[in-house]
């Protein structure tokens, strides 16, 4: 039960940090520490071999590896950077494909509604809690992917799977 109640924050969060995304184009350093350190606790109750949970662990740290490298060549943002390893960590190793083939998807797809929408409505018309991503030269607020990513694998994870049996959804 309390395995279920941190995955349920743990994707509440992901979703609070998509929105901050949306409306600030920043994903803070608190949200990513608190996603990473929900991890903790989450492995303890999930009755995980340690071999298994080190794999979780591996995977966060080639995830820090590679979104860090993405980072230093201005391909993703750093609150983007740090959100996906935090994100693979809960994911693991048997998720963590899932997780990078939906988020690439949802972020072609967010690139593609943005450069579709700044050509044809300008960024006044759009209200103000969503408006920064319409400006001419913003970013594309990734997070919404990143989150996207992580509720269409959860299903895989082993971390996240009794959520996702709970409430009646099959990986």
């Amino acid at each position: 039960m309390i395995l279920i109640l941190l995955s349920g924050l743990f994707l509440a969060l992901c979703i609070f940090a998509a929105l901050h995304d949306v409306n600030r184009l920043t994903i803070p350093n608190w949200l990513n520490i608190t996603l990473a350190a929900l991890f903790l606790p989450a492995a303890l109750f999930s009755g995980l071999p340690l071999e298994l949970l080190g794999g979780h662990l591996l995977a966060g740290g080639l995830a820090f590896v590679v979104a860090f490298g993405l980072f230093a060549f201005r391909i993703f943002g750093g609150g983007d950077a740090k959100m996906i390893p935090a994100v693979v960590l809960w994911m693991g190793p048997a998720a963590a494909m899932p997780f990078l083939y939906w988020m690439a998807i949802a972020g072609g797809a967010c690139a593609l509604i943005l450069l579709i929408g700044r050509r044809s409505v300008p960024a006044e018309a759009v209200p103000g809690f969503m408006r920064a991503p319409f400006e001419p030269k913003a970013g594309v607020p990734y997070g919404v992917a990143i989150a996207a990513g992580a509720m269409l694998a959860g299903p895989h994870s082993l971390m996240l799977a009794s959520l996702y049996e709970a409430i009646g959804v099959s990986g």
